[in-house]
Formats: C-alpha cells, structure tokens, sequence
C-alpha cells in the first residue's frame, strides 16, 4: 500500500524505518519529513498543518494510508477535516479526531475527563487570568513541590516544578499574565506533586479494541540527574524492570480499560495512539499525563522491540481490526540518547554541519533524525533543537547503554550536547 506519514521528528523517522520493514509498504511518502526519512521514501514538502495540500496529495498520489505523527495536525483536526470530504472520507487514518485529541490539547479537559471516569491521577485545580488570586491562594494550601501545568500544547516544555512558594507564585502569574507558553497558558492547571518512579505506557486502539506496546521511560530535564529545563525529552529505555506482570495488570485493570470505556461513555470515537504518561507512585499506577500519539523519544526505544509487523498494527488502527493483529515483542534492552543543539530548550542555532554518522553498524545501533535537513550542499545539518536520537541494543540494558553512547561519542556538530545518564537509575533499580 502507499502510505503517508505527517511529521518531522525522530518519533516520524522510526515510524519511517519500520514502516519500510513490512512487505505492505509498497511506497512511503513523509509530509514535511528530515534527512533521515528521506533515505527511506519520498520527502514531500507540505507543513503537518496545511490539511488542504495533504488531502489533495492524497489523491493524486492514491494514498492508502495515512499516519499522522505529531499532536498539533490532531488537535487542529487533520481526520475531522478528511471526514468532511467525500473524496476524502474513505482514506483509512490513524490518529483521532479533534475531540479525542483534546486529551493532550487541553489539561483540564483530560484531568476532568479522568476524574469523571475514575482514572487514578493527582488532585487539582484549574485557574485562569480572572481567578488569579484564587489561584495563587491555593498555591499557598499546598506541599511543596508544587506543579504548574499550561493547559494547552506547548511542545513538551509546559510544565513546571516549583520548589518553593516564590517561585510557584512568580511562574503562575507569569504563565496568566504574561503568556509564559503563549495561548497554551490562558488556563494553568495546579497539582498535586506525585512522589514515584515515571514511566509511559502506549496503547493501540481502534475504537473498540486495543493493543498494549511495550512500555518505556523517558528523560524530561536538559540536565543530568533530572536538573534544569523541561524539554521535548531527552532520551529514553525500553523495557523498564519494575514495570512487571503484576503492574501492568493494575495499569490495564485501573488506567487502560478506564479510559476506553470512558471515551466510549463520552461518545469520543478513538483510532490512533495513546500514550500514558504514567507514575508509579508505591506500586501503584497514577495518570500523569495523557498524549495522542506515540512519545518522542519513547518511539525510538519501543518500536526497535516489536517483531510483528508495524503496517499490519498501524492498518488495523485505522480499519478496526486490531482485534486480529498479534503484537510479538523481542526481549533485548533499548536505550535512546537525544542529542540536541546547544542552548537547547532555549535559544540555539541551525545550519551547523553534522560529522560522523557514515558506517552506523545496524545490529547494536541506529540513528534517528529529528531536527535535521539538507544543505545545499548535500551536506546533513541541524535543523531543530533535537537534532539526533542515537538508539543502542542490547542483551540487557547496560550493553544498549554502552551501545548508545558508543555511537554519540562518534557523532559531533559544533555545540552539540547531550545527558551522560540515560538509563543510570534503572541499572540502580536492577542491582
């Protein structure tokens, strides 16, 4: 079949390069793409937003099957706006519609839609500009750390934890006030801090079926030890020891059944992706966060894992036929390292010329482009503020650490920067 991927990150690249493993793939086409997926179809120079060329290409091209890849096309209404089409309307998508993506579109939506549906998550409150001093009074009630989150998209990097009153009151005015995230922060959600371990769980769903992936955990901070910003995410592992038998049946019984017969209760119809951020907080599972899609980097460290055929999963999404599919899972460690641009989440420069990535042995490592393009030269350079992910396998997870960063250490651009502890606390908790 041919088949359309929107997106241009590291998370599109993997969903790229499995795509292309499976003798369904007749042709790939990646709307706007990288230099990575270029090597593996057909680069098309249409934004992820601009639903109009994408459903018009779709057409000429004959298009069978389209994945969508990142949150924004989703919350805007990519599938709503090709159900509105009859010409388009048939196209089999993954990815829900605009109501279901308001899961991740909106924090106060998804925690009123976990609190009306039992979802275990941390208490909360939701404020706006003209409940600002009710907001910083309830600031006040609270344990420290204290969580702010803006309601809206905001790339990864919208939420904070403040570790004093000060902070917490400057950073909430700050997020109404002056638009610290932009329209994102017009509603800012308080809540509750969650003392745990983090970890993410996806599931595949087709609206009345489901599928559960093998579950990752990710690094939000620039820093090491979990210091500094928040980002994107800055690397990630696959399988993660404490997510045992006896967890993920409490995350199915508790999270995952929870949340489809909610949406169903909802009348959200749901075909796509959803991934669970999720903390462990003494053995049992709490909701941090839901996203509509598959997490970035966390994709580059799940999909290395499925042995099973990924077009045949993505096709029974979009045509309710998951029912069917069988998910086979390999049992070697995954670790993914993000590499990013200097200054990186905040102010960095692009165009810089990446040196290293000729001879990447396949069997212990790969290499996904995130924010990468083209000079004219035909030279790859940076183009984003995550640049790389640079994913090791191994037989445990200390061989795809050392996988991992055997690679990165080969892989240089001026400014180019990266965390030396992805997956040190789970060789804490295996010892």
């Amino acid at each position: 079949m041919k088949i359309l991927l929107i997106g241009s990150g590291g998370r599109e690249h993997a969903f790229a390069w499995k795509i292309t493993q499976s003798a369904h793939c007749e042709k790939l086409y990646t709307a706007p793409g990288n230099a990575g997926t270029s090597a593996l179809g057909e680069n098309v120079a249409i934004g992820s937003n601009d639903f109009e060329k994408l459903g018009s290409f779709c057409l000429e091209k004959g298009i069978d099957l389209v994945v969508v890849g990142p949150e924004e096309p989703l919350v805007q209404g990519i599938r709503n706006y090709f159900e509105a089409k009859n010409e388009l309307k048939d196209i089999p998508i993954v990815g829900p519609g605009k109501e279901g993506a308001q899961l991740e579109g909106s924090k106060d939506f998804s925690k009123q839609f976990m609190a009306r549906h039992g979802v275990p998550t941390a208490a909360y409150q939701t404020f706006t500009k003209d409940t600002l001093e009710e907001g910083l009074i309830f600031i006040r009630k609270q344990e420290l750390p204290i969580v702010l989150k803006a309601d809206g998209l905001a790339a990864g990097k919208g939420v904070l934890i403040c570790n004093d009153y000060r902070e917490a009151f400057r950073e909430f005015k700050e997020m109404l006030l002056e638009e610290k995230f932009g329209a994102a922060s017009h509603k800012v959600v308080i809540e509750e801090f969650l003392k745990g371990i983090e970890l993410s769980v996806f599931v595949a769903i087709d609206g009345s079926d489901y599928v559960i992936l093998p579950e990752a955990k990710d690094y939000k901070r620039i820093g090491d030890h979990d210091t500094g910003l928040n980002t994107g995410g800055m690397g990630a592992v696959s399988p993660v020891p404490f997510a045992d038998e006896v967890f993920m049946q409490k995350v199915k019984e508790r999270v995952v059944m929870p949340t489809l017969h909610g949406l169903k209760k909802d009348g959200i119809p749901y075909q796509g992706f959803i991934f669970i951020g999720l903390m462990n907080k003494s053995g049992d599972p709490y909701v941090v966060e839901y996203n509509v899609r598959m997490g970035d980097p966390e994709t580059q460290a799940v999909l290395p894992r499925i042995k099973s055929d990924f077009v045949e999963l993505l096709y029974g999404i979009a045509t309710q036929r998951l029912s069917k599919y069988i998910l086979e899972i390999s049992t070697f460690a995954v670790t993914t390292v993000v590499m990013v641009a200097g200054g990186y989440p905040e102010t960095y420069e692009k165009g810089k010329p990446i040196h290293g990535l000729e001879g990447i042995d396949e069997t212990d490592s790969l290499v996904f482009h995130a924010g990468t393009t083209f000079a004219e030269s035909g030279e790859v350079i940076t183009n984003g503020g995550r640049v790389l992910g640079i994913t090791g396998k191994g037989d445990d997870m200390q061989d795809a650490i050392s996988n991992a960063y055997g690679k990165v250490k080969k892989i240089q651009w001026n400014g180019a920067y990266y965390r030396k502890d992805i997956g040190q606390d789970i060789l804490q908790v295996l010892k």
